[in-house]
This record gives structure tokens, C-alpha cells and sequence, in this order.
């Protein structure tokens, strides 16, 4: 069972077929993590109208490529919409509030990846789709494969990474987070690009994806170091 915010989800039947996306670009979003947003596009706060009257559900994907300027396409601006990624994640919006100047701030607390299936023909300013959470139903399950995480490696890589930016980290908090937390989390915090973010989204286990955060960040300190970077063992 999936808890996100006040809702339940115990199986892809409590989710909607039809949902609004959001594309953002190297933005990642993964089970029991939150994401918060600032909505101003007027497209967009319809979006989040849309879903606050429906089952407030929004699915964040990215842009197959790398946005360019909508200004610059020789299309409508109605008309301009870059294809999405297969996959995505679900967010419920679990706290909303306006602003007073026309924005709302919203937080998504995440709740399975999904598969877009098609999108919909609608008349609506934001893109809505027909999508698939079968696959990962197994996201539905808290803290499930945490056992198999690369604790220590994760965090010796994102210790490696603070010290080569000048950075700190609330160490206390970080040692009573779970397994789960501590990858999803570092996984969304991560400043790396599209396809690198893609890949943690996709990462067939809890286990995969913080090899796979560990080894970005080791390419990453070794890119800018210039040395080779190691191979995981």
C-alpha cells in the first residue's frame, strides 16, 4: 500500500486511466518523495484546477529531447508540445496554497511510476494521456528491496561529491532516513541532465538505481578532475 498524502493506493485499480502531465525537463519525481512546485504558466494553473476537482493526480514526465524555445518553432504556440518519455512518475497534489499574485504552490507527493500509453485529443490548454502503472505496481510497496542497497557506496559517493562543491549536509537526518529515502532523495537532488535522470526514474530496482546514482556521481567527480573513474565492484 502507497500512502500519499491523505489517499491510499493499494493497486493500479485505485489510479485514474486519463491523467494531466506535466513535461518538465530534469525534473524527477519518484515514489514516496515530494516534490514542490511553483505554478504561474495560466496553462498550467488550470492544470492543477483540473486535477484539484478531479482525483489530484498529475504525472510529471520529461521531454523525450531537450526543450528548445517555443518562440523559435515555427508552430502555435497551442500547437507546441515535444514528445514525452514512456515513462513517468504519478504525483498526488497533497498541499496546495495561492499566493496572492496569480501563482499557486502545490506539492506532489509521489506515488508509482506509470507508462503512457497514448495521449488524448482534448481541447484543453495542458496535455492529458491515457497511461499504465501495471508494471510497476510494485512501486505500491513501501520500502520494498531496501535490504539489497549499496548503503555505504551511496554514501561515500554523495560524501565524495559535498566535499568536491564546497557543500554540507544534515548527516544526523541522513542517518535516519531509510534505505528508500536516502536513494529517492539523492536520486531527485541529483544535477544531472535528462537521460541521466530518465535512467534513475527507469532503474528496474531500488538496488540499480543507487548503483547507477553511484556511478554517475563517480564519471562526475572523475569528469572534473580528470582522472578515470572506478569501476564499481
Amino acid at each position: 500500500m502507497a500512502q500519499a498524502g491523505n489517499a491510499y493506493y493499494d493497486s493500479p485499480r485505485d489510479i485514474p486511466a486519463i491523467i494531466p502531465v506535466f513535461p518538465l525537463e530534469e525534473a524527477l519525481l519518484l515514489p514516496r518523495t515530494q516534490m514542490p512546485l511553483n505554478i504561474f504558466e495560466e496553462r498550467y494553473l488550470m492544470m492543477i484546477d483540473y486535477a484539484m476537482h478531479k482525483d489530484r493526480i498529475i504525472g510529471i514526465i520529461q521531454p523525450l529531447e531537450p526543450e528548445g524555445d517555443p518562440a523559435e518553432s515555427d508552430a502555435p504556440e497551442k500547437l507546441y508540445a515535444p514528445k514525452l518519455q514512456q515513462v513517468g512518475c504519478l504525483g498526488r497534489i497533497s498541499a496546495y496554497g495561492e499566493t496572492g499574485d496569480g501563482r499557486v504552490l502545490v506539492t506532489l507527493s509521489g506515488i508509482c511510476r506509470f507508462k503512457l500509453v497514448k495521449e488524448m485529443l482534448t481541447d484543453l490548454p495542458f496535455r492529458l494521456a491515457e497511461i499504465d502503472c501495471e508494471e510497476y505496481v510494485h512501486d505500491l510497496t513501501e520500502g520494498l528491496g531496501e535490504d539489497q542497497v549499496n548503503r555505504e557506496g551511496l554514501l561515500e559517493a554523495f560524501r565524495a561529491f559535498l566535499e568536491a562543491n564546497d557543500m554540507e549536509a544534515d548527516w544526523d537526518s541522513i542517518g535516519k532516513s531509510s534505505n528508500e529515502v536516502l536513494v529517492n532523495s539523492l536520486s531527485m537532488m541529483s544535477p544531472y541532465g535528462l537521460a541521466e535522470k530518465q535512467a534513475l526514474l527507469e532503474a528496474e530496482s531500488l538496488a540499480l538505481r543507487a548503483d547507477t546514482l553511484i556511478a554517475m556521481t563517480e564519471m562526475h567527480l572523475a569528469s572534473e578532475s580528470g582522472e578515470a573513474p572506478q569501476t564499481l565492484q
